[in-house]
C-alpha cells in the first residue's frame, strides 16, 4: 500500500512540475549518450568542445552537472524526471544552446527521460553490467535500445559499428543513422590527435568528433580544440613518482573497462616493468561479474590486489569469495586480498619498483567509500600521492 501511495504522490508531483515548467527540453538541443563504458568521457568532452567553440552548454553526467560553467551536485548518472525538468529549465534560463547528457539503462527502464526531445543519441558499447537490476543481458540491451527507438525522425543516431551490438542499436529506428569505428566500415573513422591515451579513448574521441560534425561544426576547429582537451577526472588520470613508478586512477568497474585499461598499460610498459592492479567489486550489485573481473585482472597483471570498492551493506569477505571464483586453481602470481583500501594502496606502492605501473581501478572520480551503509571521504588519487614517493 505504501509503495502504491508513493507512486501516486510521485505522479502528482511530476504532473504539476510539468504544468509549471512546461517542456524546457524543446528549447534545447540535447544529445544523449548511452552504453556501458565511455558515457562520461564522451558527454564531458562534447561539453568542453562546444564551450570552446563559444556556445553556452550544459552537462549532465556521473561526475558533475554543469549549467554553462556553474557546477551543480550530482547523485545519479541520469537524474529523476522532476530533477531533469528543473535542470533543463535552469539551462534554458542560463541561455544554454546545447545539452550533453548521459542516459543510463536504469533511467531508460524507469522512463526518466520520457518526453525529452533529443537532437541526437550516441551508443558506445554494451558489456556485462547492471544485471543485478536488469536480471539478464537481453533486458539490459532492450533498455538501451529503448533510447534509440524514442529518437524522432529529424534526430541522428550515432553508433559504434565495431561493437557487437552497434548495428542492432540502429535497427528499426526512425532517426538518421550514422556509425563510427575503426575495424568495420563506418561513416566516421578518423583517428585524432589528443592527449587521451588508449584504444578505448580513440573510440570516445571519434564519437565526439562525429557528433560535432553532425551538429554542423567546423572540422578544423574541432580538431584543433581536441588536441588540447585534458582527460576527464577519474578516467585514466596518472602521476609519476621520482623513482619512475606510474600510478593510474581509473573508474573501470566492469570487465570490459578493466580489459581496455590493462591492455593500454600493457602497450605502454617495457619489458620487465610490472603491472600492479588494485581493484574491487561493488557490494549489493551484480555479483556475476565479480569472477569475470577477477579473471581478467589476474591474467593481465603481474601483481593483483583485490580490495574494497563500495561494499555498501554487503560483507567484504562475501565479495572476496565471489571474486576468488575467477582465479585459477594454481596461483602463480603475487596475490594479496586486503579489505582496507588505503592499506591496499600503500601495499601496492611498497611493492612497486622503478618503471612499474600501479592501476587503482573502480573509484575514479568518486570522493567517498560506502561501507556498512556509511559514506566516508576517500580519494584514490590523494591516497596514491600520499604513498607513492
Amino acid at each position: 500500500m505504501k509503495k502504491i501511495l508513493k507512486k501516486i504522490w510521485w505522479a502528482i508531483k511530476l504532473f504539476f512540475t510539468r504544468i509549471y515548467y512546461g517542456n524546457p527540453s524543446k528549447k534545447l538541443k540535447i544529445i544523449g549518450v548511452t552504453g556501458t563504458n565511455g558515457k562520461t568521457t564522451i558527454a564531458t568532452l562534447l561539453y568542453k568542445v562546444a564551450t570552446e567553440l563559444g556556445y553556452k552548454a550544459g552537462l549532465i553526467s556521473t561526475v558533475e552537472n554543469i549549467v554553462v560553467k556553474e557546477i551543480k551536485q550530482t547523485t545519479h548518472t541520469t537524474p529523476d524526471s522532476i530533477s531533469l525538468i528543473k535542470l533543463f529549465a535552469q539551462m534554458v534560463k542560463a541561455g544554454c544552446q546545447y545539452i550533453f547528457m548521459e542516459v543510463s539503462s536504469h533511467a531508460l527502464d524507469q522512463n526518466r527521460v520520457a518526453g525529452i526531445k533529443f537532437t541526437g543519441g550516441i551508443f558506445t558499447n554494451l558489456t556485462h553490467d547492471h544485471l543485478d537490476y536488469h536480471k539478464n543481458f537481453e533486458n539490459y540491451f532492450k533498455a538501451k535500445k529503448k533510447f534509440f527507438k524514442m529518437l524522432p525522425e529529424n534526430a541522428f543516431a550515432l553508433s559504434n559499428t565495431d561493437d557487437k551490438y552497434g548495428n542492432a542499436m540502429l535497427d528499426s529506428i526512425k532517426a538518421k543513422k550514422y556509425t563510427y569505428g575503426f575495424k568495420n566500415k563506418a561513416d566516421f573513422n578518423e583517428r585524432l590527435e589528443t592527449k587521451l591515451i588508449g584504444e578505448f579513448n580513440a573510440y570516445n574521441t571519434s564519437a565526439v568528433y562525429a557528433t560535432m560534425i553532425l551538429l554542423g561544426k567546423d572540422k578544423l576547429k574541432i580538431k584543433e580544440i581536441m588536441k588540447n582537451l585534458e582527460p576527464v577526472e577519474g578516467r585514466f588520470n596518472y602521476i609519476k613518482s621520482s623513482s619512475g613508478v606510474t600510478g593510474i586512477v581509473d573508474f573501470a568497474h566492469t570487465s570490459d573497462a578493466l580489459e581496455n585499461v590493462l591492455r593500454t598499460i600493457q602497450a605502454m610498459r617495457k619489458k620487465n616493468q610490472k603491472i600492479i592492479s588494485l581493484f574491487g567489486c561493488g557490494g549489493d550489485r551484480d555479483s556475476l561479474k565479480r569472477p569475470i573481473m577477477t579473471k581478467i585482472v589476474y591474467e593481465m597483471s603481474d601483481i593483483i590486489i583485490p580490495t574494497a570498492d563500495n561494499s555498501r551493506s554487503e560483507d567484504i569477505e562475501k565479495i572476496f569469495e565471489d571474486m576468488k571464483k575467477g582465479l585459477p586453481n594454481e596461483i602463480t602470481k603475487e596475490l594479496y586480498f586486503i579489505a582496507d583500501r588505503s592499506k591496499a594502496i600503500k601495499k601496492a606502492c611498497e611493492l612497486a619498483k622503478p618503471g612499474d605501473y600501479i592501476l587503482l581501478a573502480g573509484k575514479g572520480h568518486e570522493k567517498y567509500q560506502e561501507i556498512k551503509g556509511v559514506k566516508f571521504y576517500f580519494n584514490d588519487m590523494e591516497e596514491l600521492k600520499k604513498f607513492l614517493k
